[in-house]
C-alpha cells in the first residue's frame, strides 16, 4: 500500500469512528466542559493514537503526514482533535531523545492505551512566549530534582497519567546562551506529590490548567536526554505540534466550507438561494481557496518532518496560514448562516469558538510570523 492509500484508508477508519460520536456528542461535553473520554478511549482502542510510536513499541510505525491525517480528519468531521492531539507530539520528545529504558518502559503502555501522556508543561504567566525566561526550576539533590514554580494554561493535566515538565536546572544569569539551562522531565502523574491544578475555565471546551509546583520530587531517571538541552528537544515536538494544528485547523476549515456551501444551497431567499449571490459566494471561495494553499504547505512540512530535515520555517508558515485560513472559513460559514449560526444546534457557533484558538495557540501568528522574518528573510532579530 503506498502512502496515499495508506492515508486514504487512515481517513475513512477516521471518519468511521467519529460516525459514532455525532454532534450532539460534542455539543454536550462543551455545554458541561466535559473531556471525550469515550472519544479517545476510541481512538486508542483503533490504534490511530498510536500512529507515531514505531511498531517494536506496539505502535503503528507511520510519519507525521498520517498523524495529520487523523487529527485533521476529526476536526473535518466536527469533532475537536485538540482534546488527544498532544499524545502525538508529546510522546514525539520521548521517543527521539528519551533513553532506551524511557522508551522500552513507557511507549508500549502508551500505545496499548494502558497510560495517557496528554499534557506538556512549558509555559509560565510570567514568561509567555519566551520560552528562555521560565522561572521553574527543578534542583538535583542525589538521585532526584526538586521542582518548585508556576505553569499557565497547561492542558489535559487532568486527564493524563504522564506529562512532559520544561524546568531550567541552571540559572539564566550563569548560562553562556540563554536557551541552555533548560531541561526536559517525564513526571509520572500518579505518583506525583506537591502537584496542584487549577482548572481554568475558558471560551472553548480545552481542559486547561494553572499549576503550582511545591518542592515536587521527580526521580532522576525521569530525566529525558541530557540536562541543560532540553530546549533543543521541546523544539522537535514544537515543530511536529505545528503541523499537526494546521492540519487541524485545515479539517475545522473544510468543515465550516462544507456547511456553508450547503446551507448556502438550501436557503432560499427573495425567490432564489442565497449562494447564487455573489456577496455569498466570494468569502466561501476565498477561504477554500486559502485552504487549499495551506494544506499544500502542511504537506510539505510534514514531510520534510518525516524525513529528519529542517522543517522550522514550513511549520511556521503552514501553522499561520491554516489558522488564517480556518478564521477566514469561519467567518464565511457564520455570514453564511446569518443569526442561525448562533444557534447551538447547528454547531457552527462552537465550531467558531474553538478555531479561534489557533490564532493565539500554539504559537501565536506573530511568533510565527517574527520566526519567518527572522530566520527566512534575514531581518534584524526584533526582540531580545
Amino acid at each position: 500500500m503506498d502512502s496515499h492509500e495508506t492515508r486514504d484508508a487512515i481517513r475513512a477508519s477516521v471518519r468511521a469512528l467519529c460516525n459514532r460520536f455525532p454532534p450532539k456528542y460534542w455539543r454536550t461535553l462543551d455545554a458541561e466542559r466535559e473531556y471525550p473520554h469515550d472519544f479517545v478511549n476510541a481512538l486508542t482502542e483503533a490504534g490511530l493514537l498510536a500512529a507515531l510510536i514505531p511498531t517494536e513499541y506496539g505502535g503503528a510505525g507511520l510519519g507525521l503526514r498520517e498523524a495529520a491525517v487523523v487529527l485533521g480528519e476529526i476536526n473535518h468531521f466536527g469533532g475537536n482533535a485538540s482534546a488527544c492531539h498532544a499524545q502525538m507530539y508529546v510522546m514525539n520528545v520521548l521517543l527521539r531523545h528519551g533513553s532506551v529504558e524511557q522508551k522500552q518502559r513507557y511507549l508500549p503502555e502508551i500505545a496499548a492505551g494502558r497510560l495517557r501522556l496528554q499534557a506538556f508543561a512549558v509555559t509560565e504567566p510570567n514568561s509567555g512566549s519566551d520560552t528562555t525566561a521560565i522561572e521553574t526550576t527543578a534542583v538535583r539533590h542525589g538521585d532526584r530534582y526538586v521542582v518548585n514554580g508556576q505553569k499557565i494554561f497547561i492542558s489535559r493535566v487532568l486527564q493524563s497519567d504522564l506529562m512532559l515538565l520544561l524546568a531550567r536546572t541552571t540559572p539564566r544569569a550563569e548560562v553562556r546562551k540563554k536557551t541552555d539551562g533548560l531541561s526536559v522531565f517525564l513526571l509520572d502523574l500518579r505518583k506525583t506529590q506537591g502537584l496542584e491544578v487549577r482548572p481554568i475555565r475558558t471560551m472553548l471546551n480545552h481542559a486547561t490548567n494553572a499549576l503550582f509546583f511545591e518542592n515536587v520530587e521527580v526521580p532522576a531517571e525521569g530525566l529525558i536526554g541530557e540536562e541543560g538541552k532540553g530546549f533543543s528537544y521541546i523544539l522537535d515536538g514544537m515543530n511536529a505540534e505545528r503541523v499537526l494544528v494546521a492540519s487541524e485547523a485545515i479539517g475545522d476549515g473544510r468543515w465550516f466550507i462544507e456547511k456553508a456551501v450547503a446551507y448556502a444551497q438550501e436557503r432560499v431567499v427573495f425567490g432564489k438561494p442565497i449562494g447564487a449571490n455573489q456577496g455569498v459566494q466570494f468569502p466561501i471561495a476565498k477561504a477554500h481557496t486559502a485552504l487549499t494553499a495551506a494544506s499544500m504547505l502542511t504537506e510539505q512540512a510534514a514531510t520534510l518532518f518525516d524525513s529528519h530535515q529542517s522543517c522550522a520555517a514550513e511549520a511556521n508558515m503552514a501553522k499561520y496560514l491554516a489558522a488564517e485560513a480556518a478564521w477566514e472559513a469561519a467567518n464565511a460559514c457564520m455570514d453564511t448562516y446569518g443569526g442561525y449560526g448562533f444557534a447551538e444546534e447547528y454547531d457552527v457557533e462552537r465550531k467558531f469558538r474553538e478555531v479561534r484558538l489557533f490564532i493565539n495557540a500554539p504559537v501565536s501568528r506573530n511568533m510565527a510570523l517574527s520566526y519567518i522574518s527572522q530566520h527566512v528573510l534575514g531581518l534584524p532579530r526584533s526582540f531580545t
